[in-house]
C-alpha cells in the first residue's frame, strides 16, 4: 500500500483573528521594559531562564524543536492580559514553548536567513504562528521572495525553513507576535483551511 504525503503551504492565513486594539494595548504596557536578544521581548521562555531555581537542562541535539527543556511564563507575560489569553486559547489545543514580541526599528532589516526546524515538513518540527501587531504598508515580509501579505490582528503559518527577510521601509516600529507551537493534527488541519 503506498504512503500518501502530505504537501503544506509556504504559507496560511488562519481562520484567527484577534482584537487589534487589545493586542496594542498590551504592547504599550510593555514600552518602559527594553528587548533584548535581537529586539524580541520573551513573554514565554526555557523555565530555567524564568526561574533560576530550576536547573539548567542538559545538552539537546537540536535546541530548536522546543522539546529540550521546560517553559514558563515571563513576569513581562502578566503585563499583557490579553496577550496571556490569546497564548491561553493555543494551549488548549496544543503545546506552546517560545512566546516574544519581535520589534523590527523604523527602516530595519532583517537580512534573509531560514529556521531549519520551523516547518510542518520537519522531523520533530515546531512550527512559529505570527500574530501582526503594529505594523504599516511598508513593511515588507519576504517567503522564497514573494511577499506574505500579513495585516494587523491576523494569524500566519509560514515555512520558515525556506529563505526569508524583513524590511521595515516606515519611520515606525514594527511589532509581532510570534508564538512557536508543536504541530498536531489541531494545528495542521487550521492551516490546511
Amino acid at each position: 500500500m503506498e504512503q500518501t504525503t502530505v504537501t503544506y503551504p509556504e504559507t496560511a492565513k488562519l481562520d484567527l483573528q484577534f482584537d487589534l486594539e487589545r493586542l496594542q494595548a498590551d504592547c504599550k504596557s510593555l514600552e518602559n521594559i527594553p528587548y533584548q536578544f535581537y529586539q524580541a521581548m520573551p513573554l514565554r521562555s526555557p523555565a530555567h531562564l524564568v526561574d533560576p531555581s530550576i536547573p539548567f537542562p542538559p545538552p539537546a541535539e537540536d535546541y530548536a524543536d522546543g522539546s529540550w527543556c521546560d517553559w514558563l511564563n515571563t513576569p513581562e507575560l502578566e503585563h499583557t492580559p490579553y496577550i496571556k489569553e490569546v497564548i491561553e486559547q493555543f494551549q488548549e489545543h496544543t503545546t506552546v514553548n517560545l512566546v516574544r514580541l519581535m520589534r523590527l526599528e523604523p527602516n530595519g532589516v532583517i537580512n534573509e536567513h531560514t529556521d531549519p526546524t520551523l516547518a510542518l515538513e520537519e522531523h520533530k518540527s515546531m512550527i512559529r504562528l505570527t500574530i501582526p501587531i503594529i505594523s504599516h504598508p511598508e513593511t515588507e515580509f519576504y517567503l522564497n521572495n514573494k511577499i506574505v501579505p500579513m495585516q494587523p490582528g491576523e494569524c500566519w503559518y509560514m515555512r520558515l525553513s525556506d529563505p526569508h527577510k524583513v524590511f521595515n521601509r516606515s519611520n515606525k516600529e514594527r511589532i509581532n507576535l510570534s508564538i512557536d507551537i508543536i504541530p498536531n493534527d489541531w494545528a495542521k488541519n487550521l492551516i490546511m483551511g
